[in-house]
Order: structure tokens, then sequence, then C-alpha cells
């Protein structure tokens, strides 16, 4: 498979090429919006780290240090969701954003895509030194709960390794 070119616009990467489709069905990168795969700017970062992607700016292809560096201009805790998706991703899960819902991602079970089935999780990503209160606790569960899935709490610590959390509701 050829690298994907890509291309930056605003805030959107997005692709109209064959392999970006191919990989769409295969691994469930990006979302097909008419003629061309949208990618997530999470999506982008791990397919241009893997090689798998080239990401263009105007004329300019992007290293993935510049690519951050923009990514981190439109989404000041890029640098704490970034790593937790990576490990999501290289630990074999499917992973989208959940602006929807609030959150950060979320999460498919490993063998399962969007549209075949509901997402097992919804991620909120956090730093170690990060704090909430009970209050906020507590409404990020409510999300997940109302939305059907796992709460997840992923945790980044200074050394870029993620704990995960998992929350659910139960009834004695």
């Amino acid at each position: 498979m050829e690298k994907i070119h890509a291309y930056l616009v605003g805030n959107s990467v997005s692709s109209n090429s064959q392999d970006a489709f191919s990989l769409y069905r295969k691994s469930g990168f990006g979302q097909p919006v008419g003629e061309k795969v949208q990618y997530s700017m999470t999506e982008s970062l791990f397919l241009a780290e893997k090689g798998r992607m080239k990401v263009f700016f105007k004329t300019k292809e992007l290293n993935f240090r510049e690519l951050m560096k923009k990514a981190n201009s439109s989404d000041k805790r890029m640098s704490i969701k970034y790593p937790i998706f990576k490990d999501l991703r290289e630990k074999g899960y499917t992973v989208k954003t959940a602006l929807k819902f609030g959150a950060d991602f979320r999460v498919y079970d490993r063998g399962f895509q969007p549209g075949e089935e509901h997402a097992k999780w919804i991620v909120f990503a956090d730093h170690e030194s990060g704090k909430f209160t009970w209050h906020e606790f507590s409404a990020k569960n409510r999300v997940a709960h109302s939305t059907k899935k796992n709460l997840l709490l992923a945790i980044l610590d200074e050394e870029g390794d993620v704990s995960y959390y998992e929350v659910r509701w139960l009834k004695p």
C-alpha cells in the first residue's frame, strides 16, 4: 500500500486516494465524507508517525513534529490525548473521537468497527497531575451510562505510560 497523501485544511485532514478508502475498510481509520476520507487529528498523527500517511499543508509536506505543532495549536490537550490514542490503537482497538458526547474518545472492542457495533467505552484522558472533583467524576460517569458505554479513565504519567481505570454501574 502506498502512503496516503492527505491535506490539512483548517483543522481537518482528508484524502481522496483509493488507499485512504481501503485503509478505512480494513482498519477503521478515518470517516468517508463524500468523495474523501476525513481523519481526526489523532488519526492523522498516528498514521504519519507510522509512515502510512504524508500530510501536506498547502504544498509543503509536514513532518511529524510540524503536524503535532499544528495539532497542539488547535487542541491544547493533544499532548495528553495523542499518546493515549496511540496506546489504544497499538493494542488493537478502534478509536474514534467522542466530541458529541463531551468526551475525548469512544473505543470499539478489538475486531469491531463503527457501524458494526456500538463502542464499548467512552474515554476521558488526563495527565496524572490533573485533578477533578467528585462532581466532575459523577458527570463523566453519567455521560458514559447515558450512552450505554463503560467509562474508561486514561491517565498519562510523566514517563509517557498510560494507566486505564474502568468504571461500570452495578446494581446490587
